[in-house]
């Protein structure tokens, strides 16, 4: 599953999520993604990494879910203060969400309902209307909460214990958790180092000691490499395979919030080179369409009005951005003259 090889897809923006997988498989399909979530249940979306939504394998939510939930980041004054919310009421609304899920998917109107019915607290109804998913991401995280199935194209919650099949009676412990979320990681987008791993995971949010811990108990199963005079670990099965690997000639269109640049560090000039990263990281956390070429980020690209405007910062093989060009108007649906800027 190109998910699980992703190591999760993010998903805030539907689209570019379905454009992330079908711009990797070798016969993309059209409803795949929602068939996968709603009526397969192979595919589960929630809030995860750096609190934004994901696609992630259904059977690795727990994983994901007892790393995250370790972090406990609901507990810490200042960010209660920041989301106008005090302890008990992120702790009443922790206990009630749960059971007002039982058994049932909700829309998000339903659930502030059910919510205050379940607490008997009028009061809860404010904190929940305002600031609405920072106060769910604690439940996700929990492993309490996840998209339920779509009702009259509104979105609805449910608990994964009842959408989920195979749903763990209790989650990992937060070390067996953290260690095979790191493994995922460095299999996906490594070599790397902690500090990669836990800017993508949570922004740099996870306390050292537990960071650490994760990586030396996974010590056995790493390798200590050096890019561009860089000390980075990987896996120890990916080393030789790694050092016999050439630069791809290649050119892909890799659509916007894409893993391949949301897994390295933006400052990360092997990847994503000075003069391009204000094209890709834009205002409001928006992440750009990119141009890959030989493993780095040559340009942005976007499509308006009929043409698919590429623009460049290094140059590329003008065949092979023709036919990446191809493949995203025939993934997306409509021909679209390519402009080169």
């Amino acid at each position: 599953m190109i998910a699980r090889r992703l190591c999760g897809v993010q998903a805030q923006v539907a689209s570019s999520a379905e454009l992330a997988l079908a711009v990797r498989s070798s016969a993309p399909r059209a409803g795949a993604v929602d068939e996968a979530l709603w009526e397969e249940r192979t595919l589960v979306k929630t809030w995860l990494m750096r609190g934004t939504l994901h696609l992630v394998p259904a059977d690795e939510l727990a994983t994901y879910c007892a790393t995250l939930g370790a972090l406990r980041f609901w507990e810490k004054g200042s960010w209660q203060r920041g989301h106008g919310v005090t302890a008990a009421e992120v702790e009443a609304i922790i206990e009630a969400v749960p059971q007002a899920l039982k058994g049932r998917s909700l829309t998000r109107e339903e659930l502030v309902e059910a919510v205050i019915e379940v607490t008997g607290d009028g009061h809860l109804r404010q904190a929940l209307t305002s600031g609405w998913g920072a106060l769910l991401k604690p439940l996700s995280f929990l492993g309490e909460l996840c998209y339920g199935p779509p009702r009259d194209g509104r979105v609805t919650f449910a608990r994964p214990a009842d959408w989920l099949a195979g749903w763990p009676d209790a989650l990992p412990s937060a070390e067996k958790g953290g260690g095979s979320l790191v493994r995922a990681f460095l299999g996906a987008h490594g070599p790397a180092t902690p500090e990669m791993f836990d800017s993508w995971l949570l922004r740099g949010a996870a306390r050292k000691a537990v960071l650490r811990g994760w990586f030396r108990d996974l010590a056995p199963e790493l390798a200590e490499v050096e890019v561009d005079g860089m000390p980075m670990v990987t896996l120890a099965e990916h080393v030789d395979a790694l050092a016999a690997a050439r630069p791809s000639e290649a050119v892909h269109l890799l659509p916007g919030f894409d893993q391949y640049v949301l897994g390295a560090p933006r400052d990360l000039e092997a990847l994503l080179p000075a003069v391009a990263r204000a094209k890709v990281s834009r205002a409001a956390g928006w992440i750009s369409p990119v141009v890959v070429h030989r493993g780095r980020v040559a340009g942005v690209w976007e499509v308006k009005d009929g043409r698919l405007a590429v623009e460049l910062v290094d140059p590329v093989p003008g065949g092979a951005l023709e036919a990446a060009a191809g493949r995203i108007a025939a993934l997306l649906g409509r021909p679209a003259e390519l402009v080169v800027g």
